[in-house]
C-alpha cells in the first residue's frame, strides 16, 4: 500500500511523483521542506535552514506561532468553510479592522494575490465606465512590474519574460517606462482609469518608487479622474516598518490590494476601497467561493493582534536598519556589492550575473534568499528575526561572497 505520509518518501520518491504529475511551472532548489519553527525551516533529514525569504514575504510571523496554531485548532474544529451566500462571524469584524487602520471604506476578500489584483481592476473600469462611458478604460502600469499571473494582473505585469507566452492579453494597458513627474504626467490622458502601482516593486528588484513620483502619481489620479490602485501584497502589513508602505510618502490611495502575510500562512487576499470606489461593485458584479472563510479570517485577526501587542513593526525597523548597516560594511570589502536598497525587512542587494549563484550556495550553506529581477539578492525575513540571525546570516553570505572571489 502506498504511504500517505510524506515524513516517509525518500527525497527521490517526492521528486519522481511530481515530475509523473505535476505541470512542470517552478524549477526547484533541492530543498525538501519538511516542517517549521521560528524563523527556521527544516528538511527531511532534520537540517536547519533559516528562512530570509518567509515563503516569499508570506511568513512574516516564521513558522507554528503558538497562537496561529491555536486559532487553527480551535476554528478547524469548529467551522473551517461556509458560503459567502451566508455570514460568518468573523468577515465583517477583519473587514472593519483593515478599513479602520488604512482608511479605507470597503474590503472585498480573496484567496490570493492575483484575485485581489483582479477585482481592483474590474473596480477600475466600472468607475472609469460610470464617470466618462466605457472609453475611460485605460489602466496605467509601471516598467517592471509584477502583479500576478492571472490574464489580467499579468497584462499589467510588465515583465517580458512573464507576459511572452500568453500574450494577447488584455487590452488598454499602458506602461509608464520613466519613474520621474515627468515620465508620469506624459502618459496620463482622460482615457486613463487607474494607476497601478506597487510602492516598492518586489520581483522587479526591490525598488521603492520616489517620494515625489508618488506624491505626483496622486495628484494626476486626481486631476483626470482616475484611481491610484497600490498593490501592497508583497509590501504591505508592516515589512516597510510601517503597517501600510504607502503611509512613507504621505498619501492615501483610492483602492489596496493586499495577501501574502495577510494570514501568515493560510491563503488570503483582499481588496480595499475607498468611499470614491464603495459603490463600484454590486451584487452579482464580483464573487468568491473560498475568499473570507470563518478560518482565514479568524487567522488574519489573531495575525493583526500579533503585530500590535506584540511591537513587531517597530521590531521591523529595528532589524532592517542592523541588516542594511551590515550589508552595507560588507559591501566595503566585496566589490561584487552594488547598492544595497528597500525598507524595513524589504531589502534588495545588487549583485549582477551572480546572483542565482550566491542563492544557491546560500541554500547549501542552510539560509534560504532568492533572486529577484535576475540580479538582486532579495531578503523578506519573518518579522522575528533577531541580531543573532542577522550576524549568523551575514556571516555565510561574506563566507560565500569570498568563495566566489578566490574563484574567480
Amino acid at each position: 500500500m502506498e504511504t500517505t505520509d510524506a515524513a516517509q518518501l525518500s527525497p527521490e520518491e517526492i521528486q519522481a511523483l511530481e515530475e509523473k504529475y505535476l505541470f512542470a511551472t517552478y524549477k526547484r532548489s533541492e530543498l525538501f521542506c519538511l516542517r517549521g519553527s521560528g524563523v527556521y525551516v527544516y528538511d527531511l533529514a532534520g537540517k536547519r535552514y533559516l528562512d530570509m525569504l518567509a515563503g516569499i514575504s508570506v511568513n512574516s510571523l516564521g513558522y507554528n506561532h503558538p497562537r496561529l496554531v491555536r486559532v487553527l485548532v480551535e476554528q478547524g474544529q469548529r467551522l473551517i468553510h461556509s458560503s459567502n451566500l451566508f455570514y460568518n462571524p468573523y468577515q465583517g469584524l477583519l473587514a472593519k479592522r483593515l478599513a479602520e487602520r488604512s482608511g479605507m471604506a470597503r474590503v472585498f476578500f480573496t484567496n490570493s494575490g492575483t484575485e485581489a489584483i483582479e477585482a481592483a481592476l474590474k473596480v477600475a473600469r466600472a468607475y472609469g465606465h460610470a464617470q466618462c462611458g466605457e472609453n475611460k478604460s485605460v489602466i496605467l502600469t509601471l516598467k517592471n512590474s509584477f502583479h500576478g499571473r492571472t490574464f489580467g494582473a499579468l497584462s499589467i505585469t510588465t515583465q517580458e519574460k512573464y507576459q511572452a507566452p500568453f500574450r494577447p492579453l488584455v487590452p488598454d494597458v499602458a506602461i509608464v517606462e520613466d519613474f520621474t513627474v515627468a515620465g508620469l504626467e506624459k502618459a496620463f490622458s482622460e482615457r486613463v482609469c487607474a494607476l497601478v502601482i506597487e510602492p516598492i516593486q518586489g520581483e522587479g528588484g526591490v525598488v521603492p518608487l520616489p517620494a515625489d513620483f508618488m506624491q505626483a502619481g496622486r495628484q494626476l489620479c486626481d486631476r483626470y479622474n482616475a484611481l491610484l490602485i497600490a498593490d501592497e501584497i508583497q509590501c504591505g502589513l508592516g515589512r516597510t516598518g510601517k503597517f501600510f508602505a504607502f503611509e512613507h510618502f504621505g498619501l492615501k490611495p483610492d483602492v489596496l490590494t493586499l495577501a501574502k502575510s495577510l494570514a501568515a500562512g493560510y491563503p488570503l487576499g483582499a481588496m480595499l476601497g475607498s468611499t470614491r470606489v464603495a459603490e463600484c461593485l454590486k451584487p452579482g458584479d464580483h464573487g468568491t467561493t473560498f475568499g473570507g472563510g470563518p478560518l482565514a479570517c479568524r487567522l488574519a485577526l489573531e495575525v493583526l493582534d500579533i503585530i500590535e501587542q506584540e511591537g513587531l513593526i517597530a521590531r521591523v525597523t529595528e532589524m532592517g536598519d542592523y541588516l542594511i548597516q551590515g550589508l552595507r560594511e560588507m559591501a566595503s570589502r566585496h566589490s561584487i556589492i552594488g547598492e544595497i536598497r528597500g525598507m524595513g525587512l524589504m531589502i534588495g542587494v545588487e549583485i549582477g550575473s551572480a546572483a542565482k549563484e550566491v542563492v544557491a550556495r546560500l541554500l547549501r550553506k542552510g539560509f534560504i534568499t532568492n533572486a529577484a529581477h535576475d540580479t538582486v539578492l532579495r531578503l523578506l525575513p519573518p518579522f522575528l528575526l533577531s541580531t543573532s540571525d542577522i550576524d549568523e546570516f551575514l556571516a555565510a553570505l561574506d563566507e560565500v561572497l569570498s568563495e566566489m572571489a578566490l574563484e574567480r
